[in-house]
């Protein structure tokens, strides 16, 4: 092979000749980014970027069973591969067996497209987004406020081949755009974010008519107390907190008692109910609009990810079936320790089985209590409960018989999302939505807004 070859499947199948192993996996992601961004009604800097990273997992069987040792490098060559499966060899020598060691995945059929090129963004993904752009800085200047913001697109293509036959190729294509209206006193602010495949979807001219009336509404600002206010969370901060619930589903953790989702006296809470409504919480790498990867893609092992699992096709999982726990994150490993199916994590999130309300509907259907913009800095502080702590941000609102009357301080709160399912009087409308905390690690969601009688906003907060 020539020292100028260069394309990614070629790279992979190079690796994987070198490989002195007794198993080993190669997975090569190549990527490029476009994005924009402003400030003050204006664009002030746009870019184009590329790159690859290549990840070498070597597997070595030994006496005491199978190690494996894992190598990532970025911008890699030919040239530069054979001291990386050496390195990963290395690794993998000098480490202990492996716990979560498992046969390399087979069986699966090609990617038809595998030695295809990569899937690649540019600016030409915004033809059409950015002219609308424009025509909303030209509606916030005429209406007195200031947009600032980003649109970020990234496409990812994978190539996963394994020394077991493995040849899958996956293009990820993920956008997110994030807008905040400001006074030009800088005493107002309102967020609004959206995520999507490739900006075709998204009109910044909506979202700035969506910023300006949350504005209007903060011209009137009242102070409230911290406490148990009914509350409308809208779909944004419902992602951000079940996103971290799932994080949070290992089934093996959950077995040894550690979690909120582990059964008092041992074994896990899997086939308890967790709300009186008829939610689902599934995942699904084919529903539309959130497509991900149909295969397992790991670059590493930690919790209920593994190595050895790469390329074990994905399909549709409900992690919560109609108010009750179905479902907890498995490895393979994971499964034989603890007897749960296999289910390992998939790309994106969604939470259906509410009414066919909007928010604005659940607004005027309220007496009296809080309507969140989203949530921000979420930490955990207790994982026996999922117990979580955080700040609302840009924008909490008092809601009084059906309207909003203007906007409260902000505050931290303190609850389960685990709790909140058990408490939520109200689920409305399924839509797509950005999560704001965890944008930058996922972004495929789909959440109605819940009703919460007696969120707790345990402290005020000076946030804006």
């Amino acid at each position: 092979m020539s020292a100028r070859t260069n394309k990614p499947h070629e790279i992979v199948e190079r690796a994987l000749e070198l490989s002195r192993a007794d198993g080993c996996v190669v997975i090569a992601d190549e990527e490029s980014t476009a994005n924009l961004r402003w400030a003050g009604n204006a664009l002030t800097t746009n870019g184009v970027t590329r790159g690859r990273t290549l990840t070498v997992i070597a597997a070595v069987d030994g006496a005491q069973g199978t190690a494996s040792g894992v190598v990532s490098r970025s911008a890699v060559t030919v040239d530069e591969l054979e001291p990386l499966v050496r390195a990963a060899e290395a690794a993998a020598r000098g480490a202990g067996p492996a716990e979560d060691a498992q046969p390399l995945v087979t069986g699966v059929a090609p990617s038809p497209d595998f030695t295809d090129a990569p899937a690649e963004t540019s600016s030409a993904v915004f033809a059409d987004f950015a002219p609308a752009l424009g025509e909303a800085f030209a509606r916030a200047r005429a209406g007195g406020r200031e947009l600032y913001g980003f649109a970020n697109h990234e496409l990812v293509s994978s190539y996963v081949g394994t020394s077991a036959g493995l040849r899958l190729r996956h293009d990820q294509p993920n956008g997110t755009l994030e807008v905040n209206a400001k006074s030009p006193d800088r005493t107002r602010s309102a967020w609004a974010g959206r995520s999507t495949r490739d900006f075709k979807d998204v009109d910044p001219t909506a979202l700035d008519a969506e910023l300006a009336v949350r504005l209007g509404w903060a011209e009137r600002r009242l102070e409230l107390p911290a406490g148990r206010y009914e509350t409308l969370l809208p779909p944004s901060a419902v992602a951000d907190l079940l996103i971290y619930q799932l994080w949070s589903a290992s089934g093996r953790d959950a077995a040894e008692g550690r979690t909120v989702f582990s059964k008092p006296g041992g074994g896990t809470r899997v086939g308890e109910r967790l709300t009186e409504l008829p939610l689902t919480l599934r995942s699904d790498p084919n529903e539309p609009g959130l497509e991900s990867a149909p295969f397992v893609i790991a670059h590493s092992s930690g919790g209920d990810q593994s190595v050895f699992d790469n390329g074990l096709p994905l399909a549709p999982t409900e992690w919560v079936r109609q108010g009750e726990l179905n479902r907890l994150t498995t490895s393979r490993h994971g499964a034989g320790l603890t007897g749960l199916p296999a289910a390992p994590a998939i790309d994106n999130l969604i939470l259906d089985g509410g009414e066919d309300r909007s928010l604005e509907e659940m607004v005027a259907a309220t007496g009296r209590g809080l309507l969140l913009t989203c949530l921000w800095y979420i930490r955990e502080v207790d994982p026996a409960t999922l117990l979580l702590t955080g700040l609302t941000r840009d924008g909490v609102y008092l809601v009084e018989n059906g309207e909003v009357t203007g906007e409260v301080n902000n505050f931290r709160f303190n609850e389960s999302p685990v709790n909140l399912l058990g408490r939520a009087a109200e689920a409305g409308r399924t839509e797509k939505t950005l999560p704001r905390e965890w944008s930058d690690w996922f972004t495929r969601a789909a959440m109605p807004a819940l009703r919460i009688p007696d969120f707790n906003m345990s402290s005020v907060s000076q946030g804006v």
